[in-house]
Formats: structure tokens, C-alpha cells, sequence
């Protein structure tokens, strides 16, 4: 049976993921802060899909607590077979308008976490040679956007490179670069999005659906939506003076 551990796992593309997978019938592990939710959240899926779901309540801010869920990934019994690192966050205000512990936090969950887990989960899976991992990464990092984006850029290009070097070992690896996504991560984060047109809105289900089709064809990123793949080509090729004052109108963000 495969075995998925989903950080960030009670809301938004996380919660999707949760779904998609348990209606595989796969073995679930779920990360996230509230311990509450999170076993109501198991609770859900063990009834509607009769799966085995095992919850890990913990802050990956927190060394102690990230060291927690790596050590689950890194355990030969019971072995995880798909990481997704979903768990996320974002601030109100751009630098260096928010305490910069704050900002400090962000980029520990952002970057640390997902780099701190997939070095836990990866030379298991080299050695059983197999594996997923899903990075969720966002369309703010193809843009100069302060910190937020800059994370996100970084998680892409670690993604893509680790991509190339972890397929001669049957490890797959994939970044999610959603805009845009009806979840809870706007209101958390203080976004006034009340201006955005609806086309611009996407559907956790939709992102995580397509993310499973790119995974499948190999391809190393996975945009949803023919807007924002529109806007990732458009950035990709206009001058990064131009990328620049594009970021500083609105940018899509997961």
C-alpha cells in the first residue's frame, strides 16, 4: 500500500491532496498545527474512504517539532512513499514592513521545512527506488515579489534541480505553481483580494487534479489554468524591468 505524509493537511490544497490520495486507497499521514482539526480531519477520511490515517500534530517552524515528522520520514518500517510539502504561509505586507521575525518564520516554513523533510524522505526512497515528491510552490515566484516570492522561486529551481537528479534513481519530482486558490491561505495571511475577478480564482481539486496529470506525463512543473499559464509564459519572456512593475500590480499567489 502506498503511504502519503501531507504537511499542511487540514485546508485548502492540502485537504485536496488528502482526498485524492485517500480515494486511491492510499495510507495516509497527515502534518499540521492544529491538533483538533487534524483529528477530525482523519477521522473524515478513515469513515468515507475506509483508508488507515496516521496524524502527526506539528509546528514546522519548530526544529523539535520538524525533527518530529522528519524522522517519520526517514523510518524503514512503514515507509513513506510520497511526500507533499503544502504546509504554507504568507504576510500582509511587503518587506520590510513586517517584523522581520516574522519574516524569519515564513522563510523557516517556506524553505527550511520542505528542504529540512525531503532530505529525511529521499534516500529511503532512493533505496527502494521510488518515490514522489510534491513541492506546492506558487506563480509569485516567477516574479520579483519580496520574500514570499523569493521562497517560492527558491522552492521551484530546488524542485527542478532535484528533478534531474533523482530520476536515474526512480524518484519522481514535481512543483506545484498554482495562482490564485479558493483556501483559507489569504485570509491567514491578511490578503485583500476582494478586487480579484472571479476567472482568476482556481479550485484546490483543479490544482491538485492537474498536479497529478503532470506527475504522470513527468513533466517537472504543473500551472492550472490556461491564465496562469498565459502569465507564466508572459513573464518568462518580457524584460525583467517590465516582470518587475507587472509584480508590483498583482500578483497570483497560492
Amino acid at each position: 500500500m502506498t503511504t502519503v505524509l501531507i504537511t499542511g493537511a487540514t485546508s485548502g490544497i492540502g485537504a485536496a491532496f488528502t482526498h485524492r490520495f485517500a480515494g486511491f486507497g492510499c495510507a495516509l499521514v497527515l502534518v499540521a498545527r492544529d491538533e483538533e482539526r487534524l483529528l477530525r480531519t482523519a477521522e473524515e477520511l478513515r469513515s468515507r474512504y475506509g483508508v488507515r490515517v496516521e496524524t502527526l500534530a506539528a509546528d514546522l517552524v519548530d526544529p523539535a517539532q520538524c525533527r518530529l515528522v522528519e524522522e517519520r520520514l526517514a523510518a524503514a518500517e512503514d515507509p513513506v512513499d510520497v511526500l507533499v510539502n503544502n504546509a504554507g504561509s504568507g504576510l500582509p505586507a511587503p518587506f520590510p514592513h513586517s517584523p522581520v521575525d516574522d519574516e524569519e518564520r515564513m522563510l523557516d516554513l517556506l524553505v527550511r521545512a520542505p528542504l529540512r523533510l525531503t532530505h529525511a524522505a529521499v534516500p529511503g526512497m532512493t533505496a527502494r527506488k521510488r518515490g514522489v515528491v510534491l513541492n506546492v510552490s506558487s506563480v509569485a515566484g516567477l516574479l520579483p515579489t519580496g520574500t514570499y516570492g523569493a521562497a517560492k522561486a527558491w522552492l521551484t529551481a530546488f524542485s527542478e534541480s532535484l528533478r534531474v537528479d533523482l530520476a536515474p534513481h526512480g524518484v519522481r519530482v514535481l512543483a506545484l505553481v498554482p495562482g490564485f486558490t479558493r483556501t483559507e491561505f489569504q485570509k491567514r495571511a491578511g490578503m485583500d483580494v476582494s478586487s480579484l475577478p472571479e476567472w482568476a480564482w482556481l479550485d484546490a481539486e483543479k490544482v491538485v487534479e492537474q498536479a497529478l496529470k503532470d506527475l504522470r506525463r513527468r513533466r517537472p512543473v504543473s500551472i492550472t489554468g490556461l491564465q496562469y499559464k498565459a502569465y507564466a509564459f508572459a513573464v518568462r519572456h518580457v524584460p525583467r524591468t517590465v516582470a518587475a512593475r507587472m509584480a508590483r500590480s498583482r500578483t497570483p499567489a497560492k
